[in-house]
């Protein structure tokens, strides 16, 4: 975290935090568009590469801009230090690479992003590292989980797209009780709702992709945590390379000055439509933390300081209706990605869970009803009467 960024507020830190101007005096965040850097001799170069002296040595993991982005998002999340990856797969895989090996054992909520799903899956297993699955909120079945060769325990919370909330206390309690590494995607509160470290959690993932570009334009991750772990993350970035361009970070910063007014732009959104969904005649199920009948309804209001931008919800008809919805709206993104100032609708079953075995889908409550939306910054009154076009085609 910057040094005295803590005496200051948070709207403050997301503006300020993770700069310093070079010696041309900039006002706004330079753009550091380089590969390698120039040494002052041999004996320098030797020292930098060495960790002797610390500075910028080559930009696949030493870039200035990156450098502002993860100083600020560290401040904004209140942790020790972040280290910024290519995308927010990245970011996790770049976590379970640095901290697990052989014969290690990781428990991870069983309705994680279905990229997050198929990585552990199909990936990380081949190299002796098995994963349990459990439901977000049964903390029972998190402790019954734990092996003796337990390492970590993984989850997002609010989960994606059924907006399920882990208690991040009680599980920071459990973690530590195991002695396992604690790690929390934060991607749809982002730190300006939620801060999962200082629940307990160990690390913190996102996707910067999501809500803290804002406008759908770059891809990046992050990790932040205490500068212990994620020196080993470090590590496996500067080896592995799937580390975040200069531009992106860029871009990423100036994402950083408005996530608190969008996120609670997001949320006034959200929650209306999921109030005007709940009461709509042709949805039956609606999934927002924000409505008070949601199973995570208090936790969330504890943990977070509002209820974020997506909403799910299921229509009768399986598929065939799930499509005609979609597809009969003329506003609304039909695309997978989310967080955007444009309001985004998609079906998961078939897009970003469609990689998940039946199975998978069922035990994470993705039926093919189920629509998800992630609420934009048009007006919503706009935002509801396009997705009127599209329950009218039932």
């Amino acid at each position: 975290m910057d040094k005295d960024m803590d005496k200051y507020q948070q709207d403050t830190v997301a503006i300020r935090s993770g700069y310093q101007r070079t010696h041309e005096n900039e006002h706004a965040e330079a753009m550091f568009l380089t590969s390698s850097y120039v040494f002052e001799s041999a004996e320098m170069a030797a020292k930098y590469f060495s960790n002797e002296l610390q500075g910028n040595v080559y930009s696949r993991y030493t870039n200035p801009t990156v450098r502002s982005f993860e100083q600020r998002l560290a401040a904004m999340e209140e942790g020790e230090q972040c280290v910024a990856t290519a995308s927010g797969m990245a970011a996790a895989l770049s976590v379970i690479m640095a901290l697990l090996q052989s014969g290690d054992h990781v428990v991870c909520s069983q309705d994680v992003f279905g990229s997050t799903r198929v990585m552990m899956d199909k990936y990380i297993t081949k190299f002796g590292v098995a994963v349990t699955y459990v439901p977000l909120a049964d903390l029972d079945a998190w402790q019954k989980a734990i092996q003796p060769n337990t390492k970590m325990l993984f989850c997002e919370t609010p989960s994606n797209p059924l907006s399920e909330i882990a208690d991040l206390e009680a599980l920071a309690a459990i973690s530590k009780k195991a002695g396992t590494t604690f790690v929390v995607d934060n991607c749809f509160c982002t730190p300006v709702l939620q801060k999962p470290l200082n629940w307990g959690a160990d690390i913190v993932v996102h996707s910067a992709t999501k809500y803290i570009d804002g406008q759908g334009r770059c891809l990046g991750g992050a990790v932040v945590g205490n500068s212990e772990l994620m020196e080993q993350v470090v590590g496996f970035l500067r080896a592995a390379g799937p580390t975040m361009s200069p531009f992106n970070a860029w871009v990423f910063l100036k994402g950083l000055e408005t996530l608190r007014i969008r996120m609670q732009a997001h949320s006034a959104n959200a929650a209306e439509l999921a109030t005007w969904l709940n009461a709509h005649p042709k949805v039956s199920k609606v999934f927002y933390a924000g409505l008070e009948d949601h199973p995570g309804h208090a936790l969330a209001k504890k943990q977070q300081s509002d209820f974020g931008g997506v909403v799910s919800f299921v229509v009768e008809g399986g598929r065939e209706s799930a499509w005609r919805v979609i597809d009969n709206t003329k506003m609304l993104s039909l695309t997978a990605n989310l967080g955007d100032a444009k309001t985004t609708i998609v079906h998961p079953a078939t897009t970003t869970h469609g990689r998940l075995s039946d199975e998978a889908r069922a035990a994470a409550g993705i039926s093919d009803g189920l629509i998800r939306i992630a609420v934009g910054l048009e007006d919503i009154i706009d935002i509801k009467a396009d997705l009127e076009l599209g329950l009218g085609a039932l």
